[in-house]
This record gives structure tokens, C-alpha cells and sequence, in this order.
């Protein structure tokens, strides 16, 4: 009988020690490490496993030169889903690793639902949907909700990472989707489903399986409470696209974005609408996150941030209010508390103003988070017009990104952002100088500015 082998995983980075502390010795984590009951297999059970799961009998690599590689076109998949395509960088390609990741109950698994089904039913794809989380009749009524039902997907219903690979080396499909990898086992370890080494050696076996096969694989992913993926951080980098599907689930959008991918963009993103049909690609964002009212308000901004391959327009809301505590509170949602600090500062030390003795919050409209640095020209701008109480007019723009000395420095695509602002009717923009147009755009008025001083007389101009 093989000897039982007792070691703690870090459950935050994967490192392993053979005594158990309160620290992770890697990481530094706190009360991360989980203790893991470990049988070393025989070599011929492993040699069963590999031929089991299709891996015996693999070419071996040669070494080649960077001229001797081929360049060719990966092929890739679509999804049905212009909004999940964009987000891929254009389909699913053959051979790929897509691992996507959110809170429960966000849409996850209606999203890849309606995926698989799509593809099953335009495309000449054979899509394998295995479920370790939910029943075949759950599945069953979830695609009659969504009126799916008679889509020809095959489903499955399995958590054995050994039997899982089994079944799709015979079927041979071209897409495959496990929800979820934390529910998955392999018999190389006897430590339970979930567990840091569980999901490194599963998600290791199936990795090797869609690079050998050519199958292109979705793993879905299980979140902690601070929103990052569960399980080790090595398991987003076997991966080849890392998704994370946002939002609130009191709200009715959805937002997928790319943190990683090799095929594509990183940070694009994708809007949905959560119906009672499913979700549904919401193709004009910026219409639905300006839907303001008819009259100017004051501490309320529009600025246009770039997400991936896209200008978007957001609104920006502020609330200053005089603070009864000693130490005012600082509250931003969609933006980082601490850029929201550093921003205050620099209003203070280069624009004269003080809010040392205000309370500050921000909010983004939508459900949106600001991961550029585009828009801190805008949220100085709203905390401003709430300060004073003087509304800025409804058809002005601002973006740009402000320095620790006040300089407004330019932002990426700056171009491309005035010509989104003149679509949706804006009239009036305050930009960086390095990002204003050398040619006059029709329809717009362009004020460029270099430190921040400046933009505060355009603004008390504007009101």
C-alpha cells in the first residue's frame, strides 16, 4: 500500500511546505495554508492514466529555427455572440484555453448556454457541454427558460478529470466547456474537489488535452470574495484568455471583460442585458450609460474612457458634502479610493482648492470600473461642480489624465474619443494639448488645456 504523504498548500500562490503555519512563507498570506492528503500513484497506474486520457503515443517536439516557423492563421470559432467575439479578439481559436470567472449568480453559465447552443445550431461545431455543478434536467430547464430546448448540444454530467478526458478523446468535439473547475477531480490525488492542488493538476490535464487535440476548451472559474479567481494564481497563467464577467445583480447589465489574451486585446469589453430570454448584446453602451436626465445637474461629468479596441462614454458623479467627523470619509465606486486620495491632493496643491474638511464620493454610472487613467480630469471636474453647486453643461466633454505636478498629460486615442463625443451630440471638450485635433472636427469646440489651473478657468467659463 502506497505511503500517505500529509502537505499544506498556500491556497493563494500553490506553495507547499510539510508543517503546517500561519504564514505563508511565499506569499506572506495569512491562515492560507490547507492541509492535503497525497498518494504517490505507481508508475504503471500513471502510464494507465496517460494512454486513458489519450497522451500516450505523442509526437515529441523537435527544435526548430524562428525562420523555419510557419506564421498561419489560427482558426477560429464564432460564438453567435458579437459582444462575446469582440471579447475573444474575433471567436474562440482552435486549440485555445478560455477561462472566465464571476460572482455566483451573475449569468456564467446562461452565457456559455447559449454559446454552445448557438454554435451547435449554425455552425458546423460539435460543442460538449459538461456540467459538475448542475443536473442534466437543471441544464433541461434552463435551456426551456431560454427557449433552447431543442438545440442539439450534447451534455454531460461528470466531475472525473480521467473519465472527463475519456469521453471527449472518443467524441472528439470541437468546443468544450467545464463548469466548473473547482467541482473536478483527478485520481492522481486523493485530496478533495476544490482544493489548490486538485485544480492545479486538473486544469494541468485538460490543458494538455486541448493543446494535443486541438479542442478549444472554457473553463469556467469560481471567484473569492475580493472578486479574483479561486484556487492557485498558476491557473491563470496556463491559460490562454482570462475573462471576468461584472455587474451587479440588482441591475439588469452585464459586463465581460478581458484581464488576458493571447489572441486578442486586453481589457476589451463586452456589454449584455440580462433578460428573461438570457442575455442579450447590448451593441451601444455608451447609450445606456448616459441615459441622464433632461437637466444640467451639478457634480455630474461625461468623459470617454477606451476599453480595449473601443471609445465609450461613462458618467461621472460626485457628492461633496461637509463632513461632521474629524477624519471625512472618502467612498468611490468604480474607481480605485486611493487614486480617488491622490486626485484630491492635487486639487489641493495645484488648483487651490481644499476638501480637507468635506466628505467625497464618487460614484461611475452603470456599474462601470475605470481601470485607465483617462478620466481623472473628469472626476476633478465633478467633485468641483459639486463643491461649488454650479451644474456643468450638458453637452461638455472632459478627459485626460492629471499628473502629481498638475500637468494634464494625453491619453491614448485621443483622436478617436472626440469623434465618439461629436456622435452622441456633444458640442464642447476639455482635452489634453497633445491630444488636440491638428485639423477642426465639425460639430465640436475643442479647448486644450496643459495644467490644471487651466481647466478650472474653462470650467468657470462654462458655468
Amino acid at each position: 500500500m502506497a505511503k500517505v504523504k500529509r502537505v499544506y498548500s498556500c491556497k493563494e500562490c500553490g506553495a507547499q511546505t510539510p508543517q503546517w503555519a500561519g504564514r505563508c512563507s511565499d506569499c506572506g498570506a495569512w491562515n492560507s495554508l490547507q492541509e492535503e492528503i497525497q498518494t504517490p500513484q505507481p508508475a504503471s497506474n500513471q502510464a494507465s492514466i496517460s494512454r486513458h486520457s489519450g497522451y500516450a503515443g505523442e509526437q515529441k517536439s523537435e527544435v526548430q529555427t524562428l525562420s523555419q516557423v510557419t506564421s498561419e492563421q489560427a482558426v477560429r470559432w464564432t460564438t453567435g455572440l458579437p459582444e462575446l467575439d469582440r471579447v475573444l479578439g474575433g471567436g474562440l481559436v482552435t486549440g485555445s484555453v478560455v477561462l472566465i470567472g464571476g460572482d455566483p449568480g451573475i449569468g456564467k453559465s446562461t452565457l456559455l448556454l447559449q454559446a454552445m447552443a448557438m454554435m451547435a445550431k449554425t455552425s458546423k461545431v460539435n460543442p460538449l457541454y459538461i456540467s459538475g455543478e448542475e443536473s442534466l434536467q437543471q441544464i433541461r430547464l434552463r435551456a426551456e427558460r431560454l427557449q433552447l430546448e431543442q438545440t442539439p448540444l450534447d451534455l454531460l454530467a461528470e466531475t472525473h478529470a480521467e473519465q472527463i478526458i475519456a469521453t471527449a478523446h472518443g467524441r472528439k468535439p470541437q468546443v468544450m466547456v467545464i463548469d466548473s473547475i473547482q467541482t473536478v477531480f483527478t485520481e492522481l490525488l486523493q485530496s478533495a474537489p476544490g482544493t489548490v492542488a486538485q485544480v492545479r493538476e486538473s486544469a494541468a490535464q485538460f490543458v494538455r488535452f486541448a493543446k494535443s487535440s486541438g479542442t478549444t476548451l472554457i473553463l469556467v472559474g469560481h471567484v473569492t470574495k475580493q472578486g479574483a479567481l479561486a484556487g492557485p494564481r498558476v491557473l491563470e497563467h496556463m491559460v490562454d484568455t482570462v475573462l471576468y464577467f461584472e455587474g451587479d445583480t440588482s441591475t439588469r447589465f452585464r459586463i465581460l471583460r478581458a484581464v488576458k489574451n493571447r489572441f486578442g486585446a486586453v481589457n476589451e469589453l463586452g456589454v449584455f442585458g440580462m433578460t428573461e430570454l438570457g442575455l442579450k448584446e447590448v451593441s451601444n453602451p455608451s447609450a445606456i450609460f448616459l441615459s441622464r436626465g433632461e437637466e444640467s445637474l451639478a457634480g455630474s461629468v461625461v468623459t470617454v474612457i477606451r476599453e480595449g479596441s473601443r471609445p465609450m462614454l461613462v458618467e461621472v458623479q460626485a457628492l461633496v458634502d461637509e463632513s461632521p467627523l474629524g477624519n471625512p470619509r472618502r467612498v468611490s465606486v468604480g474607481l480605485e479610493q486611493n487614486r480617488l486620495a491622490m486626485l484630491l491632493a492635487i486639487l489641493h496643491r495645484h488648483g487651490g482648492i481644499t476638501c480637507s474638511d468635506q466628505d467625497v464620493f464618487i460614484n461611475v454610472v452603470g456599474g462601470v470600473k475605470l481601470s485607465e487613467t483617462g478620466a481623472d480630469l473628469a472626476v476633478l471636474a465633478a467633485v468641483l461642480s459639486s463643491l461649488r453647486n454650479k451644474p456643468i453643461p450638458r453637452d461638455w466633454i472632459l478627459f485626460g489624465e492629471v499628473g502629481l505636478t498638475g500637468e494634464i498629460r494625453p491619453v491614448q486615442a485621443g483622436e478617436e474619443r472626440i469623434h465618439d463625443a461629436v456622435k452622441h451630440g456633444f458640442t464642447h471638450a476639455i482635452v489634453p494639448a497633445a491630444n488636440a485635433p491638428r485639423k477642426a472636427i465639425k460639430g465640436i469646440s475643442i479647448i486644450a488645456v496643459q495644467h490644471l489651473s487651466e481647466a478650472i478657468d474653462a470650467l468657470k467659463q462654462a458655468e
